[in-house]
């Protein structure tokens, strides 16, 4: 699947030149996407946003839908770089540092691909069979990771020894309700903004919830670290 992607439409692999013009097609899909409803963009947009013609759109991709896929796509690769950061120090001198970096690399990880994940969201509820599951499968790393690290080696214990039962009966459905959080959270960004609450307290919250989750323990008084991001 991974190679397919970066075929043209009649199977051959492109050239440098011509994997600079993919992404310039790919990345004004990406604009669009943020302005336009998806079902809404069409190939003569995205080529002369890219500054070609629909002529060649059709060299890399079938259609507007197949561009969105690959992107869609991608989105599921980076995600496994989340998953990574899952898997980091959870002892008691860096569990909380480790919280943190989750957070903001799962906000990251959204802010990112938020259209992307805008039209795959859409293309669910209207049971587009294109983008189907690909908001689970872009999700499923980080779930399975944090499961992993929730339940530890043995069950009925954390990686940090501490009794899983102090954190949840069950390490999958907690890592899937910490993830929904983390998800709804960060599409609804915007609107806790709305409502005054600023976007450093929000990951400060949703830190603090992770770490209980995998430690049993609570985060450090303070919260977060000197120096930490202060996005707002």
């Amino acid at each position: 699947m991974a190679d397919d992607l970066q075929t043209t439409t009649d199977g051959r692999v492109p050239g440098e030149r011509g994997r600079a013009t993919r992404q310039k097609l790919l990345d004004a899909t990406v604009e669009l996407l943020t302005t336009t409803p998806w079902r809404s963009v069409k190939v003569i947009d995205i080529a002369r946003a890219a500054g070609t013609s629909p002529a060649t759109f059709y060299q890399y991709f079938e259609n507007v839908e197949r561009a969105i896929g690959v992107l869609a796509e991608g989105m599921v690769a980076e995600a496994g770089e989340l998953a990574d950061l899952v898997d980091g120090d959870w002892s008691e001198g860096g569990s909380w540092s480790t919280a943190l970096a989750v957070t903001e690399g799962f906000l990251a990880f959204w802010e990112g691909n938020r259209a992307i994940f805008r039209v795959v969201n859409l293309a669910n509820e209207e049971g587009d069979p294109t983008l189907r599951g690909i908001r689970v499968r872009a999700l499923n790393a980080v779930t399975v990771a944090l499961a992993v690290v929730i339940g530890g080696q043995r069950p009925g214990t954390t990686p940090t020894g501490v009794d899983a039962t102090a954190t949840g009966a069950d390490a999958t459905a907690t890592a899937g309700t910490l993830v929904a959080m983390y998800a709804n959270v960060a599409a609804h960004r915007h609107g806790f903004e709305f409502w005054g609450i600023r976007t450093r307290d929000l990951v400060d919250a949703q830190a603090r919830l992770l770490h209980w989750a995998v430690t049993g323990r609570p985060a450090p008084d303070g919260g977060r670290p000197p120096g930490a991001d202060d996005r707002q």
